[in-house]
Parts: structure tokens; sequence; C-alpha cells
């Protein structure tokens, strides 16, 4: 049944290697991120197989499927007061910015025997999560280390999530610097501190991180072989770990160019079309609730995708060498909101190759 995703392991098995090796080079670690593929304990345990100890995502839901994994369990997510309990259960550690819930997972903590790791999150320009007012940081810090069942684990930082500020030495120095400061503050050195997402391996690479950042959080490069700064591919990584299958269910010739009154989509835009005269255009039983248009290619090259609705893909054949009929499938190559949606959806199948 059709659509599927083809999930290739051993690709991914081998970005896992690449990107591992070049982060422990510098003596950077990695938190693998598990939320693209809705925490798919098949797929996480290949970034196990490769070496990572530390699994992240931003549900616990999906931490609640990798409980049989031999890894540090990560909420990379603020904590909601109403997900304690569970956070306390099947996460390790997770990322904080609020000091009542950071209380609320310490009395959770207490109630169940445990100690729950926090890591603080700095805003350093991006303005999603994270501690503006630092002396309201370090102050968050010397409460949290006073708790019995938390432990200060480490301060972090996101960029490019958001507002799409870039990672650079300046905004590392301040993170490394805070940690310093913690430190003194606390008496003693914080475990971790982690220097954001794939966007950071460029700046990673060419030495542009301070000393003492020793975490970053990967999801894009592991399972792309890509940096988010630039969107370039990691030399010796697989960009093709996720494909996509979907069906011909309609095949026919038809112009480029729909007539009558153009009205708007459902975001209120009128949508525009080029001319090209008639086509062979194909239906496939695919749509915006199963993948998205923009972060997927067709593996022909010649293929040119016109675009979808909620159930429906439109495809322009008419330059392929191959000749398609009904029933026959088009394969697309997945990327990052393209692969999260496939595995968001109950109508795709997953096959692991």
């Amino acid at each position: 049944m059709y659509p599927l995703v083809r999930v290739n392991k051993k690709h991914l098995l081998e970005n896992v290697h690449t990107v591992t090796e070049l982060c422990a080079a510098r003596n950077m670690a990695v938190t693998g991120v598990t939320k693209v593929f809705g925490g798919d304990p098949e797929i996480a345990a290949v970034y196990v197989a490769g070496g990572i100890t530390r699994l992240g995502d931003s549900r616990v839901e999906n931490l609640k499927l990798l409980k049989g994994l031999a890894a540090e369990k990560w909420l990379i997510r603020p904590p909601m007061m109403s997900e304690v309990d569970d956070l306390v259960t099947y996460a390790d550690a997770s990322l904080n910015s609020e000091l009542a819930t950071i209380q609320a997972i310490n009395g959770a903590a207490i109630a169940k025997g445990k100690v729950h790791k926090v890591i603080l999150m700095v805003d350093l320009g991006d303005i999603r999560e994270g501690f503006i007012d630092h002396d309201e940081l370090v102050g968050a810090a010397l409460e949290t280390e006073k708790m019995k069942g938390v432990h200060l684990y480490g301060i972090g930082v996101n960029l490019t999530c958001f507002s799409f500020i870039q990672s650079d030495s300046e905004k590392m120095t301040a993170l490394m610097e805070l940690s310093k400061t913690i430190g003194e503050t606390i008496g003693r050195e914080l475990e971790v501190v982690s220097g954001g997402n794939s966007a950071t391996l460029d700046l990673m690479m060419k030495g542009g991180i301070s000393e003492g950042v020793n975490n970053l959080r990967l999801g894009e490069s592991l399972l792309f072989g890509k940096e988010r700064a630039n969107y370039t591919f990691l030399p010796g990584t697989h960009k093709d770990v996720f494909t996509l299958e979907c069906e011909i269910v309609e095949l026919k010739e038809k112009p480029s160019v729909p007539w009558g009154t153009v009205g708007v989509d459902s975001y209120g835009n009128s949508p525009a079309f080029t001319d090209r005269g008639t086509r062979l255009k194909v239906i496939c039983a695919l749509g915006k609730q199963d993948f998205d248009v923009e972060t997927s290619t067709p593996v022909d090259k010649d293929i040119i995708i016109l675009g979808a609705s909620s159930d429906h893909l439109m495809l322009d054949v008419t330059d392929s060498n191959k000749s398609y009929k009904v029933g026959d499938t088009i394969e697309l190559q997945l990327g990052y909101f393209s692969t999260m949606r496939a595995f968001t959806s109950r109508y795709v199948r997953k096959v692991y190759v």
C-alpha cells in the first residue's frame, strides 16, 4: 500500500558516524534529535548503534517510545506544567527557562525517588526560549542548585529556529562566559554547555566555537547530512535516508493554466500558473497532510512538482524519459519538514531498508 516512506538505515548509520566523528575531533558531544521521525525507536536505534549516547525530542510521548534504548533522554522543548510527572518518568534531562517549572519538576522527582537533570536555556538573540536577563539566569541556577530532586546539568542556547539569527563566535563566547559565571556562583563546573543545533556546525568546523562549549543537539545534519547555516551538505554524508513513494491515480494531458475565475487558497493567497501549453500531468494519492511540497524533490529530475492539495499531488511528467502509467509509483526525496510530516501522518507507511 502507498504512500510509504523508505528509510535507508545503512546511509543513516554512515551519516551518524561521519557527523559524530567530525564533532568528536573538536571535543563536541552529540545529542541526537529524534523529533523529525516522531521518536521512531527503530530509527533512533541507528543513532545509538552509531555511538550516540544522548537522544533528544520535543515530545514526552516520543521519549516514552525510546525507553528501551540505552541512551540518556532529553526533552529539548521547555516542559509543560501538565506533563511534569511523565517528564520525570521518561526523560533524564530537560531544557528549561522557567524557575516555577523547575520547582514543579523537583517536587515530582522527589516523589518518584529520582533526580532529574536540568539545562538552563539562554536567549542570545533568536527570541525563542531562554533567559535574557543574565542576573535572572544566575539566580535561577543558584535556586536550582539548592533543590534535591533536580541536578543543574548545564546551560544551552538555541539559534536559527525562529528569527533565524545565526550562531557566531561572539554568541558562543557569551554562552561560555555565562557558564563560567554560574560555575563560580555554585562552586563547581557545569557538565553540559550546549551550543545549539545543526546550524552551529559550520561555525564549529571553522574553529569559531569557544573551548568549553561541548554539546550540539543535532537532527538535520544526522538525517540529511546538511548543516543549516549555509544549507550545504557535509562531505561523506547521504541525503537520501528518507524516500517517499506515492502512487499515480490519474494521468492525462491537460492545459498548464486553469480557466475560470481564480479564487484564493486556504491562506488567502491567489495561486499563480506558468503557461507551458498542454502537458502530460499525473495526480498521486498524496497530499499536504502527508508531506511538505517545498522540501520534497522528485528522484526523476525531469518531473516538475506543480503543487498539492490536502490529498492530491499534481506533477508534470512531460519531459521525463520514463513512460508512466496509472498504478505506477513516483519517488520523492524528502527534506526536514517533509519527513516530519510524513512520520506524523498515519496514512504513510514506513519501510526500513
